[in-house]
């Protein structure tokens, strides 16, 4: 069993791995890029089974969000500072991580997960609003089209014609995952993990393509099934 200490130092080095070494030009958005980290070990956290690692997660991702709320509520700074919505949109965000705590706390992880995934796109909203991109943002381009093909690809496999719409949506993500290259910052660039992640996503695309293009119906499901992991995992940790 580890020592106290040692579980501190094993959920630093944890929550380390979740923080997002791309910053922006601007403090706040700095900030929002930096609690974004323990945003996504919550996220994380919750597609899991533990109730204590989820409720660890989301106290890490509310005292980071409070940080944000302790500097930057009373006064948004440029270029956030002609946005009528900005302090309401950190107030939602709040609001977000306090009603997945209390479904944590009651065991409800599934619903906590769903919950917390609204806490996304507020921050990209708010972002959009305000002419601000961030890697995170080319991250969820490509999550909003994968989360079609995983959704509507079953579907579309029981039409006629079955695999070419799957074909015309491999396509989108594979802009979009070349996006995910071409807009990734030079430290991510240059991190052999964030490049062995990226070629992971790189390469179930691809296999979705293949597979859709040989018009083979059970080569196609199961090459959609293996899209979604190996971007879960490049989200985890550098999204």
């Amino acid at each position: 069993m580890l020592h106290p200490a040692g579980l501190r130092t094993a959920a630093a080095l944890l929550s380390a791995a979740f923080l997002s070494p791309a910053l922006a030009a601007d403090a706040f958005t700095d900030a929002m890029v930096a609690a974004y980290g323990p945003y996504r070990e919550a996220l994380f956290r919750t597609n899991g089974q533990s109730q204590l690692e989820s409720a660890q997660a989301i106290a890490r991702a509310q005292q980071a969000w409070a940080e944000v709320l302790a500097r930057f509520g009373q006064r948004a700074p440029a270029p956030y500072d002609r946005d009528p919505a900005f302090a309401d949109s950190l107030g939602r965000v709040k609001a977000v991580y306090d009603t997945a705590a209390q479904e944590i706390a009651a065991g409800q992880l599934a619903q906590a997960h769903e919950t917390l995934e609204a806490a996304r796109d507020i921050q990209a909203e708010l972002r959009q609003r305000n002419g601000v991109v961030v890697f995170s943002d080319h991250m969820n381009a490509y999550h909003l089209e994968m989360e079609r093909a995983l959704i509507d690809g079953p579907k579309w496999l029981q039409q006629d014609g079955h695999t070419l719409r799957l074909v015309a949506q491999a396509g989108v993500l594979g802009y979009l995952v070349a996006r995910l290259r071409e807009q990734a910052p030079a430290s991510l660039k240059a991190d052999a993990d964030f490049e062995r992640a990226l070629a992971a996503v790189e390469a179930s695309v691809n296999q979705l393509r293949e597979a859709a293009q040989s018009q083979d119906l059970a080569r196609t499901k199961a090459a959609l099934g293996q899209v979604k992991a190996p971007y879960s995992r490049l989200f985890l940790r550098f999204g």
